[in-house]
Order: C-alpha cells, then structure tokens, then sequence
C-alpha cells in the first residue's frame, strides 16, 4: 500500500472527471501532477500541486482548476478537507480510518510493504568500490562500498534486477610497483635485508606475501633480474591482494556478483573493437589538443593524438585515447570495459567513484552515450572524503598499511552495522567526520543508536504485551479495533509510516541510499517522541488496561518495527532487538 500513490490516483481520476464534464480541456498531460507531504503539517496531510502545473496548459486560473477539483475530491470517503492555499496549491486532510487503515496495512504486507515494481525489473549494473589490488582497502573505499552496496540493495527492493561489480585495476604500472614491493619481502622471507625504498609499498600487509612466495619458490628468485620473476610475482601477488579485498568486503557484509579485469581488456582486441566501433561512427579522429586552461605548462607541446569526439555527446573537450606512441591512455581500457558493460545487456550502469575522478565523469558518459546510441544511461557518483576522528585528535594511520586507516581498523574499532549506518548520514558528495567515540555514544547525536534504540524498544514492547497476556503475531494485530489509534501524536506516527513507500521510489529514483538513513532517523524520533509522551500521557501508554486499545496501540508500534526492519535491510544493518 502506498497512500500517496493511492491519493495521487484518486487526483489523476478526479482530473479526468473534470476534463470528461468539460471542466478542463481533454488531453491535458498529467505527468507532472504529484502529491506530496506539504511543507508545513499544519496545512494538512497532504498537498497537490495539480492547479499550478495545469493552469497554463489548461489556460485556466489555478483557483479555478483548484476549486473545481477540491469539490471533486470531498466526494471521496477518505478525504475530511481539501482547502485551496496561496495562487492554487490545494491542501488536503484525510479521515482518520485512512491513516488507521494503513497500519493494517503494514502488518498484512510485513517485509513487502514499501516495495516498488519501479524498476520493473530493468536490469542495471551497479560498479564499485573497484581500488587498485596493491593493498588492503582503506577508509575511503570504506564509504564508497557502503554507498554502493546500499544502493544495489535499494534499487532491488524498487524492483531492478540488480548486479554488484567490482572492476580490478590490474593494468596500469601500479601493479608492477606491488610486484616489486612483494619481491622486496620475499627476500625478507628469505633472511635477507629488504630495500622499501622510495615508491614502493612499506606496508606490514606484503609480509605474508612474501612469506608465501618464499614457500613456493624457495630461494630460486633471488638475485635474478626483474625479466625472471616480475610477472610471476605480480601475478601471485594480484592474486594475494584480491583475497586480502574480498575479505575485506565480507567483513563489511558486502559481496559482489562478478569481477572483472583491467588486464583481461589487453591482448584481445577489446580495446581495438570499442574504439573501432567508436570510429565507425565518425567520433575518432587524429587532431592536436589545445593545451589546458589557465596556465600552460612549460613542458607542454602541441603532438598529434588519435581522439575520442565526446564534445558530440556532452563533454567540454574532446579526449585522447591512444598516444603519439602508439600506446592507449587511461581513458581507452575504460571505454572498452563499458561497451562491454552496455554488450552484456544492461539497461542502466552507474559508477561509483572517488570523488579524485570528478574529471573523468564526462568523458565517461560520453563514451557510454556513443556506445550504447543513448540507450543506456550512465549515472555516476562521487564519493567525498571521510576524517576521521578518535579522542578529538585526527585518527592516526595503521602501521598495517603504511600510509593509511584500513577498513579492518575501522571495522574492529566500531563494528560493521555502526560503520554502515554511519557512512550513509550523509549524501555521498558531502565530505563525512566519522568520530570513533561520537558513534558509540548512547545519545539522540549518535544516529545508528537512535535507530537501533527504537528497534530495541519496539521489541520490548512486545515482550511485555507477550508477557502480559497478549497475542502480538501480525495477523492478531492486524485485526485489533485501529480507531483507538486517534491521538493526534500517534497518527502523526503513522503519518511518517506512509512516507516510506514514497520515500523509497524517490531514493532508488535519485540512486541516493542516504535518505533512507535520514528517513529511519526522523522515524525513530518520532517513535521516542510518542514514548515520551506517554510519561505525561498515560493515555498514550502502550500497554493498557483495557485490552482493545492495548492491542491497537501494539499493533502501530509493531507497525513501526517492520518499516525500521526494512530500512536497515536497505542499509545492510542488522537490526538490535536488545540494548546492552
């Protein structure tokens, strides 16, 4: 059940009354009609801008389209008032049986309400995380998985058809500085002294890989040049890495469904078909930059390259994609990954990126737009910088990695559940201070505990009504008498239960997880809210004497578990039945 989608229908039909009567004009689009929460909930419960968006089209007053649909609407059982405000926004009041009806509703539809056919089972490939397997996964890629897990899991509660992938960086010269860095420890391994000089990983994390080198190849690979061991080394050093990664993401909670590799683009002509199917459009094409903007570097020169035209589809400036030399720039294995991303079917991709890539978010979906003849949309999210804090000081860098906080270091400090939750209380291109001691304060400040405490207390409710007597299963509840629920506080509750299904389609719409996080946090205030009413109110106390109203008002906090069930499943957070 989605209330608002059900009202805007009931606008939507009312409209076409209107226009049937001669009221309005026939044919009148009606896409841009929407009904939504009003800004102040004192106007109403619900506002719809249908006069504003008609008037012109219509060629009509807005007043006039407003009043003429508000009598219409005051014919529907559901609706108590429809009041035209300002130039013609038209507020409306609902009965209270709509809003009692809804938490019927919930508990009747369980783990599925708030679900969406949105999607329609479009399929979408959603790519992140995607780091260079020259290390174990720092912080930064510790917002970035969350972000991109939360949102697979979103778009798969509004009905995509969802796949999670991880793109390996196992092609640029970065790799070849792992093999290195690892021969250095392999030596170690081998009692001699290791030389981590400039440019190489120090980090502790190599240790083990060269220990395992050293168990498969002895002492063979000692004092022989890089042409004997560089890519064995790399390759069982990449091989190392990638199992440090997924192990990585498992202690997150998060797991991919395929993961593909830069190298395998190399040598197989993939690069060669995207960019000659890129040129069989007329959009490569041998040219000379001008140099970049502001100051030109003195080491600049003007040098003919082979050019990728995506100032056709949306770019400031057109891209190279093969050297003077011969050799493919960055940009050329990434267009050839895509096309095969667009190759393999999907109907959407979106990419999650550090937010250092904010240059490539152009070109890239310029490539896509070509390749895919606009088909395919590309959307791409960047991911801003995490501080982290500890004891009001900067959090210090992990002698594990050398250079860096891992994620294992902030996973064993706070949990994953806290880390997840906390990664997405803010919108992905905001920068985020994650302070170890703020999130395991026990304060309406810490979000996840706010959250996780109404979840908690949800539960304890229940074990009382459980324990008092009370049948609390949702099929019982749901049959309770729901207008003992008439409290103006607790159909304000209810009031935020009916925004999740609205609130879910925007998000999985915007591809933004994080409002889900912002909207369980309004949820559990508003839940402790009515809790704490109920100190001064003892008719507002969950647990009554008379079993009828004890059972309706269980049944709305019971209602109030499931939609917070749900919203920690999007986040990937498990639910705390219990404080300790």
């Amino acid at each position: 059940m989605n209330l608002f989608a059900d009202i805007r229908a009931l606008v939507v039909a009312e409209l076409e009354a209107l226009a049937a009567d001669g009221v309005l004009p026939a044919g009148l689009d009606l896409a841009a009609v929407a009904v939504e929460p009003p800004r102040d909930a004192g106007h109403g419960d619900m506002a719809t801008n249908a006069a504003m968006v008609l008037a012109k089209p219509a060629g009509m007053p807005p007043r006039a389209i407003a009043d003429a649909l508000a009598g219409k609407l005051m014919e529907d059982p559901r609706i108590a008032g429809a009041d035209v405000a300002g130039p013609g926004f038209l507020n409306l009041r609902l009965v209270p049986e709509a809003w009692q009806g809804l938490v019927r509703a919930v508990l009747t539809q369980g783990g599925t309400y708030g679900r969406s056919d949105l999607g329609a089972g479009r399929k979408v490939n959603v790519e992140f995380v995607s780091a260079n397997p020259t290390g174990p996964m720092h912080v930064g890629h510790v917002r970035g998985a969350v972000v991109g897990d939360a949102l697979a899991r979103l778009l798969a509660y509004a009905g995509w058809s969802v796949t999670r992938e991880y793109y390996i960086n196992d092609g640029g010269a970065q790799v070849d500085v792992l093999a290195r860095s690892a021969y250095e420890r392999y030596r170690e391994a081998n009692g001699l002294e290791p030389e981590i000089r400039e440019g190489l990983y120090p980090g502790d994390y190599l240790i083990p890989v060269g220990e395992a080198l050293k168990a498969k190849y002895g002492d063979s690979l000692l004092d022989k040049g890089e042409e004997f061991w560089l890519a064995d080394v790399r390759d069982f050093a990449i091989e190392m890495m990638l199992a440090m990664i997924r192990g990585d993401l498992a202690a997150l909670g998060v797991q991919m469904d395929v993961y593909s590799s830069e190298r395998a683009l190399y040598g197989t002509g993939k690069i060669e078909a995207a960019i000659d199917t890129l040129r069989g459009m007329g959009l490569i094409y041998e040219g000379v930059l001008e140099p970049p903007k502001g100051k030109e570097p003195e080491d600049w020169e003007p040098r003919v390259q082979t050019l990728f035209r995506s100032t056709a589809h949306g770019d400031d400036v057109d891209r190279p994609v093969q050297k003077s030399d011969g050799s493919w720039t960055y940009f050329a294995p990434d267009i050839a990954y895509h096309y095969d991303k667009v190759q393999r079917g999907f109907d959407e991709l979106i990419d999650i990126f550090g937010a250092d890539h904010g240059g490539y978010v152009k070109r890239m979906k310029a490539a896509v737009s070509a390749l895919s003849n606009g088909r395919v949309p590309l959307d791409i999210k960047l991911i801003q910088l995490v501080k982290l804090w500890k004891n009001g000081e900067p959090f210090k860098m992990s002698k594990r990695a050398g250079t860096f906080v891992t994620l294992r270091d902030v996973v064993e400090e706070v949990g994953a559940d806290v880390t997840r939750f906390m990664m997405l209380t803010r919108k992905n291109d905001v920068a985020l201070d994650f302070d170890f001691d703020k999130v395991m304060e026990q304060s309406k400040d810490n979000p996840v505990f706010y959250v996780q405490y109404a979840n908690a207390r949800v539960n304890s409710i229940l074990r009382k009504a459980r324990d008092a007597g009370l049948a609390v299963d949702d099929t019982t509840l749901a049959a309770a008498y729901l207008t003992h629920l008439g409290h103006q506080a607790e159909l304000e509750l209810i009031r935020k239960l009916a925004e999740w299904p609205r609130l879910v389609e925007i998000a999985a719409r915007g591809n933004e997880p994080h409002r889900v996080a912002f909207y369980l946090y309004e949820l559990a205030s508003d839940f402790h809210g009515l809790w704490n009413r109920g100190n001064d109110d003892a008719s507002l106390r969950f647990l009554q004497e008379n079993t009828a109203v004890s059972m309706a008002k269980i049944a709305l906090v019971r209602a109030v578990g499931v939609v917070i069930c749900a919203g920690l499943g999007i986040l990937g957070v498990t639910p705390v039945e219990e404080m300790r």
